[in-house]
């Protein structure tokens, strides 16, 4: 959860997912076909050009008040330059390209109609060339050209479902599960689905041989992804869970030995240069101190406690618990996936009952009480919510309401965990110095490969917990069981 602005007691607003379908839903109205730039024909485009570009903008600019750009400006320079060297070899080199690295932990990239590219500075951290974040950029940008976003049907807000509605109304409405990004990246390319993402790859792969780069960096790329997603079923498989895969959910399209992928790449062969331009070591440069996992602006995560030293406060999830830490908000689900802790900033003042009796949607009988936690004023409720078993907690802290609620599916459920729950909303506390000082965020960084060296032996000096050795293998291509050979630059976090 990053450092939001303050909010006053404002009327709930649509969250940004939903303004940017109804925005969809009255462009569509006025639709008309239009030619496709790829097709060079009349392809079921229900927009016009014009529409798609006002269309991208204000989904831009909803998506940008809720996920911060990357401060870093020479590492943005970076990956604007290769992306606009690549967009002038597409059909569309007119359009007002932008490509903007977003603030997030998440693996993720995704196109808005009309020429925005977004990528995550998690996803920037397991590629391992210049070749391969322009096969990312490629494969985006042939979604724009394709016009994927608006080719035979409206975008649609369906995100990945969530058991459980989001308890806490002020300030935000989007269901719990659903992080908008994934959303995003969903809905601008529903569709055909492997058919889109197909076209896609030939695209982009044609713009990266056009550009001087190996057009097949594009299946190194989709290789990676598929090793982070088994990573995942094995992590899922030890905490007796369903995975969950967080990078962009159209790449799941392509299975790993995909012989259709290999041949829309290879039909980018003509254009192939004689040596195509890798830019390994000028990659590895450029990312060389990226922020790893949560950034401090979120708040950082050890063995399921918050800590968030810029807004100077700690919270304990339950233990086992899958943490999730979003741009708006903290999520933890029950291994069972049937009950969610949920943390956000509330409005400013002193008057949490008053917020809980006036945004919450209770069912009738509800209990609201006035108290304190941790020795700050506080109010609490506790109630159903369509049924559901709810308890919430609204506590102030430097001026600030901050709401912590637990919801479960059922009252067996809730009876399960009502002293976790309990627990966990009462253990919001001011951060202390010992977890001010564990409250340093991972950092990536180069290193050179000794003789000798192997992956398990930089694990145990790693940060990165049980996972190290899993998580650095993936980090530099050498997952599952791949060693460095000596003088290799390698990718550690600090």
């Amino acid at each position: 959860m990053r450092k939001l602005p303050s909010r006053k007691n404002t009327p709930v607003t649509l969250s940004p997912i939903r303004r940017i379908a109804l925005i969809a839903l009255g462009a569509l109205s006025l639709t008309h076909c239009a030619s496709n730039p790829v097709s060079d024909g009349k392809d079921s485009v229900l927009m016009s050009e014009q529409q798609e570009l006002q269309l991208g903008a204000q989904a831009r600019q909803d998506l940008l008040r809720e996920y911060a750009a990357l401060t870093a400006p020479a590492l943005q320079a970076y990956v604007n330059a290769i992306g606009q060297k690549l967009a002038q070899h597409s059909e569309r080199p007119d359009l007002r390209w932008t490509f903007t690295v977003l603030d997030s932990p998440d693996v993720n990239a995704f196109a808005l109609p009309g020429g925005s590219i977004y990528l995550t500075r998690g996803l920037l951290a397991y590629l391992n060339s210049e070749a391969e974040l322009a096969g990312v950029l490629g494969h985006e940008i042939g979604h724009v050209t394709a016009r994927h976003g608006v080719r035979q049907q409206s975008p649609t807000t369906a995100g990945p479902g969530a058991v459980l509605g989001s308890t806490l109304v002020p300030g935000m409405n989007s269901p719990a599960s659903a992080g908008m990004m994934q959303s995003v990246a969903q809905a601008w390319t529903a569709g055909d689905g492997r058919e889109h993402e197909l076209e896609s790859s030939r695209l982009g792969a044609q713009y990266l041989a056009k550009s001087g780069y190996e057009p097949r960096a594009l299946i190194a790329v989709i290789g990676l992804l598929k090793d982070q997603a088994l990573f995942a079923a094995e992590q899922a498989r030890r905490e007796g869970r369903e995975p969950h895969s967080s990078h962009h959910g159209t790449f799941d399209t392509h299975p790993r030995n995909d012989a259709r992928l290999k041949q829309v790449v290879d039909e980018a062969n003509p254009y192939r240069v004689a040596a195509p331009r890798e830019g390994r070591a000028e990659y590895l440069q450029k990312i060389d101190g990226l922020v790893f996992g949560d950034s401090p602006a979120q708040g950082i995560v050890r063995d399921n406690t918050l800590l968030h030293e810029q807004l100077g406060f700690a919270i304990r999830f339950p233990p086992g618990w899958r943490m999730s830490n979003k741009a708006d908000r903290v999520l933890a689900r029950s291994p069972q996936g049937d009950a969610v802790l949920e943390l956000q900033r509330g409005p400013k003042g002193n008057q949490p009952l008053a917020t809980l009796q006036n945004g919450l949607k209770l069912d009738p009988g509800a209990r609201f009480d006035n108290g304190t936690l941790s020795g700050f004023p506080a109010a609490f409720a506790a109630g159903t919510q369509q049924g559901k078993p709810v308890v919430v907690a609204s506590v102030v802290f430097n001026d600030t309401q901050y709401l912590i609620a637990g919801m479960t599916r059922d009252k067996p459920v809730y009876d399960r965990e009502r002293t976790v729950l309990r627990s966990a909303i009462n253990s919001f506390h001011a951060i202390t110095p010992a977890e001010r000082r564990a409250a340093q965020p991972g950092v990536l960084k180069t290193i050179s490969a000794k003789p000798g060296m192997t992956m398990a032996s930089l694990a145990k000096s790693s940060v990165l917990g049980r996972d190290a050795e899993s998580q650095l293998r993936l980090l530099n291509h050498l997952y599952p069981a791949g060693e460095p050979k000596p003088g290799q630059r390698l990718k550690i976090v600090q």
